[in-house]
């Protein structure tokens, strides 16, 4: 603890320190015992050296830790390390993605405000803010990319936009520079939904983005092991708007899971850039296929926003793709998709993605399925689309399983 300033102490770099470093080294000075691998403080609560500190302390007159429901060493070093990955001054850890949204919405919107969002984000995130209507807050869904859309659903009580860029289970690409502006306009904040980039490859608070939300189950872990998420912004908002309700409503993040995924971003940079490069292969190789109708992939000069995503992305597409199976109906081509799924031996048929290992889905009925058909195809999510969110197996293993299936339909 810093005695002159009441506050919890801060690495020292040297000035200019890069991303790279900052992934491996961003967190909390070393403990009095020197450990060079960051510490995990497996403890609910925190002892105060007498009343009068820790009456300051609870009063947040004295920045301590107190509680692990809202402050934890482990939990505030992955906070501070996401942070300077994604440029912004403040970061809160939540129990999961999902929590993140929930934490966001409570903490800054009320009933009779208004959220705009894009129809192309994860299904439950489109199912939590369709509930989030019984207490008052509605919701209107527009177009991924269609900035006119946007422009036409404001309205004054509008208070949020949300977005996540790439769409999943699409790769759809939103303008992060032109909504923030629209937001910033009717006086409304835009939160961007990071999960399939991860800040190794975009950063959305450089292009205006008030709050950037990420589910660290992906990425940020790399490995599949933990649930976890986060919402990275401006430290007066997160603790002015977030922080009280964090304390009141529990949505914390475990400091085993903040010490898993604070590990996972030291190598978040070598596993995008390798897992991107698998990726980019294997969108060429589909595009090739016969069985295939169309595949999505922002790094593919076909994609529809493919100068965009590489002006956001870093000039990469990342790790994730979809893809079209071919197909006279609807029903044929769910058939087909579940065939060439079911057809594969060495990838992993399950709806997470950002592990190592090369997983495979059919969104429309899982990550998706709680929709309506009319929502799905309003989304552009048909019964012939596959998602393949890619590993680091040999990108030619992951060829030929996918053509023990596909070498089928044509």
């Amino acid at each position: 603890m810093d005695a002159q300033n009441k506050k919890i102490p801060r690495v020292k770099f040297p000035p200019g320190v890069r991303r790279d470093t900052l992934a491996v080294r961003e967190g909390l000075p070393a403990s009095a015992w020197g450990e060079n691998s960051e510490a995990l403080f497996l403890t609910s609560s925190f002892v105060h050296p007498d009343s009068a500190k820790a009456a300051a302390r609870f009063g947040n007159e004295e920045e301590a830790f107190v509680y692990s429901r809202f402050s934890n060493p482990t939990v505030m070093m992955m906070e501070r390390r996401l942070a300077a990955l994604e440029g912004t001054t403040g970061c809160i850890g939540t129990s999961s993605g999902m929590s993140a949204i929930t934490l966001l919405v409570l903490g800054l919107l009320k009933g009779g405000d208004h959220v705009l969002c894009s129809r192309s984000v994860f299904g439950a995130t489109i199912k939590l803010l369709q509930d989030f209507g019984k207490f008052g807050i509605e919701t209107t869904f527009v177009s991924q990319t269609e900035l006119d859309e946007w422009k036409a659903a404001v309205r004054p009580n509008t208070k949020l936009l949300f977005a996540e860029t790439p769409s999943n289970p699409l790769t759809e690409i939103c303008d992060i520079q032109a909504l923030a502006n629209l937001a910033h306009e009717v006086g409304a904040l835009l939160a961007v939904d990071n999960c399939f980039c991860s800040p190794a490859l975009q950063q959305p608070a450089r292009f205006g983005a008030d709050l950037v939300v990420h589910s660290g189950t992906k990425y940020l872990d790399g490995q599949g092991r933990v649930v976890a998420g986060a919402v990275c912004g401006d430290e007066a908002l997160i603790d002015s708007k977030l922080m009280p309700v964090m304390r009141s409503a529990g949505l914390s993040l475990s400091p085993f899971n903040a010490w898993v995924v604070l590990k996972g971003m030291e190598t978040l940079s070598v596993r995008m850039e390798a897992q991107t490069a698998r990726a980019h292969k294997l969108a060429q190789w589909l595009e090739s296929q016969p069985g295939v109708s169309r595949v999505y992939y922002p790094g593919l000069p076909s994609h529809p926003q493919h100068a965009l995503a590489m002006n956001q992305q870093s000039g990469l597409g990342g790790a994730v793709l979809s893809f079209e199976v071919i197909g006279q109906t609807p029903e044929a081509r769910r058939e087909h998709a579940f065939h060439v799924i079911d057809s594969t031996r060495l990838l992993s048929i399950t709806s997470n993605l950002g592990d190592t290992k090369t997983i495979i889905t059919h969104p429309a009925s899982t990550s998706h399925g709680r929709l309506t058909e009319e929502q799905r195809l309003s989304a552009g999510i048909t019964q012939g689309m596959i998602r393949v969110a890619v590993g680091l197996e040999d990108v030619e293993d992951v060829k030929e399983d996918l053509w023990t299936g596909l070498s089928r339909l044509s």
